[in-house]
């Protein structure tokens, strides 16, 4: 979506209407701010806040609601399905000149038993508002249940991965849950149960050594209960095996182990690394069979491959930081290319800035680093932090309700309601067909 607002923008001024047309085929009619998820889930922006309609940020495109099936840049041919998954669908035929790829990426999963039947991703707004509607009820659960063993697992909360998603979900969500328990006579803090499971020796690996001890630090202070080195064996029963030999029981698995590119790209004649992702040149160009660029294929995001000087050459981390960073990038280059050719002499490489990262721990807290080296911890971070995807948000409307969310928050207390039926909104309607049944 930022490339195409940039390119749309541009094209406005240069070109005349119809010369050029911008198509953007996207699944959801939306994007989706995902470094704002964390705070969705614990109810401190409204969801549909950290979202940005397409059609309305991209007027002077057309935008198709879609999924792309299959790429043949050979014949410079794509086919885009609307049909709901499941459904008959008949594929349209894309014709174009330039192709920019950005199916970004899905949840990497692996085959741990009973993982696909009680685990909760956390990469998508409904994956975040259930998350938050499953907490709450678990609250109630533990409040009127008799049985001590249903009640430790209903307070049991465990969390794979602990990277940015990761150590933000579960501080944002430790931080209201601790707010809403002071609803119930019969639950304190104490009884909660927090759990982080991380197969390295690390949290937040992207993360400068010292920001990444002191969250650490901050988290075990809050009792949270810190495995590092340790794995996931299973889940069956919603009973928690780790690779370190304890076994519990938990009603609340949430899945933020890591990303892999979206399976699309294999379903395409584009170059891929081993990794799954598109190989890219620091132009942002993907790389030909000889080494040079592909010409009409650009790449960006968590798909792409793209050279970090800073790392060695090692490709770019899959995050927020990068990908809009390398969007604009790219739009200008496509522009330059327009203009000269895949040559063109306005053609830059990527240059990323020294990372400028943060994470919310919950309400007043944060940790953060500036472009500068500085480090920030505390009130000071938590501002920043605010500060810093508010003016990332790609639509003005959307900033200022977020910005109005968190001067509403910071009036009022937080809201704990659970609105646990919105996930099954006809579990009511068919229940009264079930009361009808003749006896």
């Amino acid at each position: 979506m930022s490339t195409a607002l940039r390119l749309q923008r541009a094209l406005r001024e240069r070109l005349r209407r119809g010369e050029a047309e911008i198509t953007v085929v996207e699944p959801q009619s939306y994007l989706t701010y995902h470094p704002l998820l964390a705070e969705v889930a614990a109810g401190s922006i409204d969801p549909r806040h950290v979202v940005v309609p397409l059609r309305r940020a991209l007027p002077d495109c057309r935008v198709l609601t879609a999924r792309i099936t299959r790429i043949e840049h050979a014949t410079r041919r794509a086919w885009a399905d609307a049909a709901p998954h499941g459904e008959p669908s008949a594929p349209v035929e894309l014709d174009y000149d330039v192709l920019v790829v950005a199916p970004g990426s899905v949840s990497r999963t692996l085959p741990v038993p009973g993982l696909a039947e009680h685990g909760l991703g956390f990469s998508t707004v409904g994956e975040a508002v259930g998350l938050r509607n499953h907490v709450l009820e678990q609250l109630d659960l533990a409040s009127a249940t008799r049985d001590p063993a249903l009640r430790q697992a209903a307070l049991t909360f465990v969390f794979v991965g602990a990277g940015y998603a990761g150590v933000g979900a579960l501080a944002e969500l430790e931080d209201m849950v601790r707010h809403a328990v002071r609803g119930f006579h019969n639950i304190s803090p104490e009884d909660l149960r927090w759990v982080l499971v991380e197969a390295t020796d690390r949290i937040l690996a992207e993360e400068s050594p010292e920001l990444a001890a002191h969250t650490l630090a901050q988290l075990r202070e809050r009792s949270v209960d810190i495995r590092l080195r340790t794995t996931l064996e299973s889940a069956v029963g919603r009973v928690v095996a780790l690779s370190d030999g304890s076994r519990f029981a938990a009603r609340t698995l949430v899945w933020t182990a890591g990303v892999r590119p979206s399976p699309l790209l294999r379903d395409t004649d584009l170059p891929l690394d081993t990794s799954g992702r598109v190989r890219c040149l620091p132009t942002l160009q993907a790389v030909g069979p000889d080494g040079r660029a592909l010409p009409g294929v650009w790449a960006a995001g968590d798909c792409a491959a793209v050279p970090d000087p800073h790392t060695g050459d090692a490709p770019c981390a899959p995050n927020a930081q990068h990908a809009f960073a390398q969007a604009e990038q790219l739009a200008d280059n496509v522009l330059a290319s327009l203009d000269g050719g895949p040559r063109a002499e306005g053609i830059a490489a990527y240059r990323p800035d020294q990372a400028a990262c943060s994470t919310s721990l919950g309400l007043g807290r944060a940790v953060a680093h500036t472009r500068r080296g500085g480090r920030l911890t505390g009130r000071r971070a938590w501002w920043l932090h605010r500060a810093r995807h508010l003016r990332r948000l790609p639509s003005a409307d959307r900033r200022v309700r977020v910005l109005m969310d968190w001067v509403l928050g910071g009036l009022f207390s937080r809201e704990v309601v659970s609105l646990g039926t919105l996930e099954h909104p006809r579990s009511e309607f068919e229940a009264g067909f079930a009361d009808d049944r003749p006896t």
